[in-house]
């Protein structure tokens, strides 16, 4: 019989998948972030750039709309991207999907392109919550980045232990 007492788990590192400033998720303009009904987690206010695997694993849910991707991390960890707010009213129109459900992806890769201008002008707000959706039965820890600026796939925004 073999025991694992001292064995130490890995820590799953959650990058920022887009290029821009970290906030705290209660600083969301919307309460079913900021109130943490669908889990724990943050936001960035995007400066730039395509949306970006945070996590090696696999993509669970690819939104109809394309705003919105969910990816089931190695450890078990269930990551949902929703980029900006409100954005699922505009069917699909300012992004380009990069994958599809069922993709491996790893840290960096493309997910999604996002015309950040039309957004702009069609939403009320391109910020970008980053939600573990299984945060509340896990059992785990999550520590946050105080880093103020992230660069896509480099930057570690959330911690799981």
């Amino acid at each position: 019989m073999k025991f694992n007492f001292f064995k130490k788990t890995k820590d799953l590192h959650i990058f920022v998948p887009v290029n821009g400033e970290i906030i705290p998720i209660e600083e969301v303009p919307d309460p079913v972030f900021n109130q943490k009904m669908m889990g724990v987690g943050a936001a960035v206010v995007p400066d730039h750039g395509d949306i970006v695997a945070p996590v090696d694993g696999t993509i669970i849910q690819v939104a109809p709309t394309k705003h919105a991707v969910g990816i089931l991390a190695e450890d078990g960890t269930e990551i949902l991207i929703h980029v900006g707010l409100d954005t699922v009213a505009l069917n699909g129109e300012g992004f380009q999907t990069a994958v599809k459900e069922g993709d491996k992806v790893a840290v960096g890769q493309t997910l999604l392109k996002v015309n950040w201008d039309f957004l702009k002008e069609h939403v009320p707000s391109i910020i970008t919550p980053i939600v573990i959706t299984n945060s509340q039965d896990s059992g785990k820890k999550y520590s946050f980045a105080t880093d103020q600026n992230g660069i896509a796939g480099k930057t570690v925004m959330i911690t799981v232990q």
